[in-house]
């Protein structure tokens, strides 16, 4: 393998102390946990919103920590969930006095670890801290690190739009109402051209052909619906679409539509991608009100994309629209 490394035990940790002194005005990193935590944390009468799971996603999660997303980011090990310790650091750390929400993707090592957080740290200090599941992928019911279907790339626009009610200091009970809607109209679907290669391992996660790609495949490599020869972008377009609006009327509200790079594949072909689920998607009378291209939950250097979309009402919309500031997102300002 060909990366950019200092030691394969060391690529988290050494990746947070770039993270540090590249942002050090914006979010302070906790190296003894791997928690990065914005820097005016804790926010008095803000609820604080946590999230995380193993590296290897960036900007997912550690990118989204600032105002109008997230308040911190636990990093677990590459493709690895982190530990209760990690995200009892972030919850303590975050706790402006009105409660703790937890945005947690539907893996099963993430779910029992935040789980397990969150009876610590109520039993501890007595914050009220909730959880939200985010579980969008149509691909499959059950993978490899799931039961139900996995969480991908509408944890981006949960962060987004959660994080912009936090910051105006909704409630707690107004984000766990406001998570419930973007659960409910929100759904994604993947492809991969090739593999990542985890630096642990060594090697590719899986083998595709150089003819090949694999449908709906997980952000850890899993498994997919099938394999599949390569065809135009058009054609790979159309794959994207058709599972997620066989799963889900998108015809009613304006839909959030994000094309979202895998890792290894250039913003050129991400718009010319996106440039072809426009036109599907305005030809099956979907009305997309805005839209998010780019890299934003990856694989490492996976070659691919996977398309997001959620129905938004108005205030959903005005959520998107509000002013972010964070590493990997920011408008408004």
């Amino acid at each position: 393998m060909k990366k950019l490394i200092n030691a394969v035990e060391d690529v988290v940790k050494d990746s947070l102390v770039g993270v540090a002194a590249a942002h050090p005005d914006s979010v302070t990193v906790d190296m003894e946990n791997r928690v990065v935590v914005r820097a005016d944390a804790p926010v008095s009468g803000k609820v604080g919103l946590i999230s995380g799971g193993g590296s290897g996603h960036e900007p997912m999660h550690s990118g989204y920590v600032g105002p109008g997303m997230l308040d911190a980011a636990c990093c677990g090990e590459i493709f690895t969930s982190p530990v209760p310790d990690q995200m009892m650091a972030a919850a303590k750390a975050v706790d402006g006095g009105a409660g703790v929400l937890q945005i947690v993707k539907n893996y099963t090592g993430d779910v029992m670890n935040f789980e397990m957080a969150a009876e610590m740290v109520a039993a501890e200090t007595g914050t009220r801290i909730e959880s939200v599941l985010v579980a969008d992928d149509v691909a499959v019911q059950d993978s490899l690190y799931t039961a139900g279907r996995r969480g991908v790339g509408l944890t981006v626009l949960m962060e987004k739009i959660l994080g912009a009610a936090a910051e105006e200091k909704k409630d707690l009970d107004a984000l766990l109402e406001l998570a419930r809607r973007v659960n409910d109209g929100g759904r994604s679907y993947g492809v991969a051209l090739t593999s990542c290669v985890v630096p642990a391992a060594g090697k590719p996660t899986f083998d595709l052909a150089e003819d090949e790609i694999e449908l709906g495949i997980g952000i850890h490599g899993e498994p997919g619906r099938r394999k599949a020869k390569l065809g135009t972008a058009a054609e790979v377009a159309e794959e994207l679409v058709d599972p997620i609006l066989a799963d889900r009327d998108f015809t009613g509200a304006p839909v959030i539509a994000m094309l979202n790079g895998m890792g290894g594949t250039p913003l050129i072909e991400q718009y010319l991608v996106y440039g072809e689920v426009a036109r599907i998607l305005s030809g099956k009378g979907v009305k997309v009100a805005r839209t998010l291209v780019g890299n934003h939950i990856t694989s490492l250097e996976m070659a691919g994309c996977s398309l997001t979309l959620l129905n938004a009402d108005d205030e959903l919309l005005t959520l998107w629209d509000a002013p972010v500031n964070t590493p990997g997102l920011r408008w408004g300002c």
